[in-house]
Parts: structure tokens; C-alpha cells; sequence
């Protein structure tokens, strides 16, 4: 077994947030990853110490070098701010002409309902 990474730089820790931010917004769960990433803010550092202690079964599927990263990485907060952060950029940047069409389309709904029961006089 390889050894347990305990700090990962900071520029490797950009890096790691941005390409699992990428692959999070891609797959459309940007609200549910800031959401749960919100609500568990507070137990960053007990998730982190449970990536570790699920590490010899996680390294089967995931590179053991990334995924002890990971871990290292959530025991900052800085960190997870960042992530929220990009997380909330990218999903904006991505999705930006897919709402404006969503908007658009509400509210030609809403004009033909309101044509449908406005009274003319």
C-alpha cells in the first residue's frame, strides 16, 4: 500500500477542484453538490478522516494517488469554499443559454395565460 498523503499544494489543490467540479457540473448536480457540500461543512475534517479509513477498498475503483488527495484536500476549508465557489461558476457558465431559454420559454406560458383570461372590454 502506498502511503497516506497528509498535504496536497496548493496548486495540485486547484487542479483537483477543478476537474471534479468540471465533471460535477457536466453532470448537472451542481445544486445538490453545493447543497450537501453546504451541509456537511461543518464535518469536513470527520469526512475526511473517513475517505482515509475507506481508502484500501476506494483505491480499487479510483487512483490511490487522487483519491488520497481528495481526502487531504477536504480537511481544509479554504478548500471547500473554492470548490463551492467554482462549483456555482462553472454551473452558471455551462448552463447560462439552457436558462435563458427555460426563462424565455415561462414567460411566453405565462403571456398566453394571461391572454387566455384577460377580458376585453
Amino acid at each position: 500500500m502506498a502511503d497516506i498523503i497528509v498535504e496536497v499544494s496548493p496548486e495540485r489543490a486547484l487542479e483537483i477542484i477543478e476537474k471534479i467540479s468540471l465533471f460535477i457540473v457536466k453532470k448537472k448536480m451542481a445544486a445538490p453538490a453545493i447543497m450537501t457540500i453546504e451541509s456537511l461543512r461543518p464535518l469536513n475534517r470527520i469526512g475526511s478522516q473517513l475517505l482515509y479509513f475507506l481508502a484500501p477498498f476506494a483505491e480499487l475503483i479510483f487512483k490511490p494517488k487522487e483519491y488520497q488527495e481528495f481526502a487531504a484536500l477536504l480537511e481544509n476549508d479554504d478548500y471547500i469554499k473554492i470548490l463551492l465557489k467554482r462549483l456555482d461558476e462553472l454551473d452558471v457558465e455551462y448552463f447560462k443559454d439552457e436558462r435563458k431559454q427555460a426563462r424565455l420559454f415561462r414567460k411566453q406560458k405565462w403571456n398566453k395565460i394571461k391572454r387566455f383570461f384577460s377580458f376585453k372590454k
